[in-house]
């Protein structure tokens, strides 16, 4: 069954890439060869670097998915892996691609602004101000967020810390190496060089593992904030085909080969799916609508994705018809990855669940009549598991269970570091090449939110008249600073994942907002606009349906979010900026003529 879902899937999103995408890029986007791109109007050396179309697309791709269909999936399917695979095919076909290939090709137009900063040109400065404000409220989340999803990944997973830091190197050495390149062929058999490393540092990190150890009372996980922190401060300012490119790039095709095993493991395994079809009424959990479609961002449609399209991706396009396979393309990829989340939790979890010795009693007394398994490691530890739907039910025994970060990543790598081991792989192995996978993404998504960020801060500098933020290295100072105390506010690295409820439906807003923005570039184009307008509608719809039942929430508590003023004030003041912002437009398309733009 798991293997028939997983097919029919994969073909859709073919089909639609070949159909919808290709009428959106003929008839409606109009991609134009011989139109020169921001890359080679405002070639700098930095950020706008004219790039293979091979090379953006992996720093694009890498970039938007992040862990974002990982863990959006890994929790949704506490409902049904019904309701969640619905959302990520036909949300990814007519919604999320859509939205990613118009933010591209917006932004294509207007000499590689962001979206926020379009708005200034298509409706008035201040509806700028607004979308700035928006957008850099989720940004300093995301990075905070994502910073903390890679220091918890490094302390439970000491085996991903050395092939995940030796990454950079071996980006640096690709990168130099690929400006240098005069053929394909030689830029193929640099690739191979760099991830065939890439995966002897995977099999070191394996066995020999690097534990961080505590500073007095700081322990592992804020050592590792910090560390990343900096990190980021100095990933943002270097030129991007420096480390930016190469280092996705190599990224792009760790996913190609995880999305490989991953497919050879459901060949092989044929895993029946173990999770129920639909459990609308999960115990103490809230109800999926509309917390689904903000649970589920990035595997069908994410805001992060617009700020992606329209900040670092615009600035490397060398020509415009790349746009229909980075932007459209990329986010179907995105939405293949996400499918194989739901079989590996739904369906993979189920061949072979390792019970933690402090669960094993309260499993016993809840299950009698369940078998458990004991074996023993070749290191002489007795492990206990359980197969089938039993394992499924236990990790999903409550919304309280797999809310938090570390269930929803290990019902994933469990998922499929069982799939894989099927293949014949040792399951360590399996489990350090997983691990690598989440860190690694997740640091892409650090990475280009730390610089989309920058650019965010100097333009909203711009449009203030702040002068000084413009600079980049002051403008990254104030985006690692800000991220840095919102994640690390309590001492122990638990600030950030206090704002994910917020942070989920701020990433939809943002997208309901860029398909907003999209709409009106096509209105001024005197093109139809319902491809985009109607998503727009329906996300509009859900998110403010979103944050009313979060609002609620935060003010009053719930048995499954505790209350949080502070949150409730941050969520009140989003709403009547994307209230206002919303306003404004309506009000201006309603009095401009449609005529056409020069951008």
């Amino acid at each position: 069954m798991s293997l028939l879902v997983a097919a029919a899937a994969f073909l859709l999103y073919l089909i639609a890439y070949n159909t919808y995408g290709r009428f959106l890029s003929k008839k409606i986007f109009a991609l134009d060869d011989s139109a020169r791109t921001p890359a080679h109007q405002l070639e700098d050396g930095v950020d706008y670097v004219p790039s293979r179309k091979q090379v953006v697309f992996g720093h694009h791709f890498t970039s938007i998915a992040g862990t974002g269909p990982i863990v959006g999936p890994a929790l949704a399917i506490i409902w049904g892996w019904v309701p969640a695979l619905l959302w990520v095919v036909f949300g990814s076909i007519f919604m999320g691609a859509v939205h990613d290939f118009g933010a591209l090709v917006v932004s294509l137009r207007n000499r590689g602004r962001s979206l926020p900063d379009v708005c200034a040109k298509l409706v008035n400065p201040r509806v700028r101000v607004l979308f700035l404000s928006i957008v850099t409220l989720a940004l300093v989340i995301v990075i905070a967020i994502f910073c903390l999803v890679i220091a918890n990944i490094f302390a439970m997973w000491p085996e991903s810390v050395f092939p995940v830091w030796m990454e950079i190197p071996i980006a640096i050495g690709l990168g130099l190496m690929l400006r240098r390149c005069k053929t394909t062929k030689a830029v193929i058999l640099w690739t191979i060089l760099a991830v065939g490393l890439m995966y002897v540092t995977v099999w070191v990190g394996s066995t020999f593992p690097l534990k961080m150890g505590s500073l007095g009372v700081i322990g592992p996980v804020v050592i590792w904030s910090v560390i990343l922190l900096v990190y980021c401060f100095f990933a943002s300012v270097l030129p991007v085909q420096t480390l930016l490119q190469p280092r996705d790039f190599i990224n792009a095709y760790q996913l190609y080969i995880a999305l490989a095993l991953l497919v050879v493991g459901v060949v092989v395994a044929r895993p029946d799916f173990v999770a129920p079809q639909a459990n609308l009424s999960p115990a103490a959990a809230p109800s999926p609508w509309p917390l689904l479609f903000v649970t589920v961002a990035c595997g069908a449609i994410s805001g992060f994705h617009a700020l992606v399209s329209g900040g670092t991706t615009s600035k490397q396009l060398q020509r415009e018809p790349d746009a229909k396979a980075i932007g459209y393309g990329s986010m179907l990829l995105e939405g293949v990855l996400a499918v194989l989340v739901i079989v590996s939790v739904g369906a993979g979890l189920g061949i072979k669940y390792d019970l933690a010795a402090k669960d094993v009693a309260a499993f016993r007394d809840k299950n009698p009549q369940v078998e458990v398994h004991e074996e023993t490691t070749p290191d002489g530890k007795t492990v206990r598991y359980v197969e089938g739907k039993p394992a499924f039910a236990w990790h999903y025994r409550a919304w309280g269970a797999a809310k938090g970060l570390g269930p929803k990543v290990q019902a994933f790598m469990k998922g499929a570091g069982n799939m894989i081991h099927e293949v014949g792989l040792p399951m360590i192995l399996c489990i350090t090449i997983m691990g690598v996978f989440v860190a690694s993404f997740a640091g892409t998504t650090l990475d280009t939110a730390t610089r989309l960020q920058r650019y965010i801060i100097a333009e909203f500098g711009q449009a203030t008249g702040a002068k000084f933020l413009v600079n980049r290295y002051v403008a990254t100072f104030v985006t690692v600073f800000a991220a840095g105390v919102l994640a690390l506010w309590d001492g122990k690295g638990a600030g950030a994942m206090v704002l994910w409820p917020l942070f989920g439906t701020l990433n939809q807003l943002i997208a309901a907002l860029a398909l907003l923005v999209i709409s009106v570039y096509l209105h001024t184009k005197n093109k139809p606009i319902w491809f985009t307008a109607i998503p727009f509608a329906i996300m509009v719809c859900l998110t403010g349906w979103a944050m009313v039942t979060n609002l609620r929430d935060f003010l009053y508590g719930s048995t499954y979010v505790a209350k949080a003023p502070h949150l409730f004030g941050i969520g009140l003041v989003v709403s009547a900026l994307e209230v206002w912002m919303i306003v404004e437009v309506v009000l201006h398309v309603r009095k401009a003529p449609r005529v056409k733009t020069s951008g």
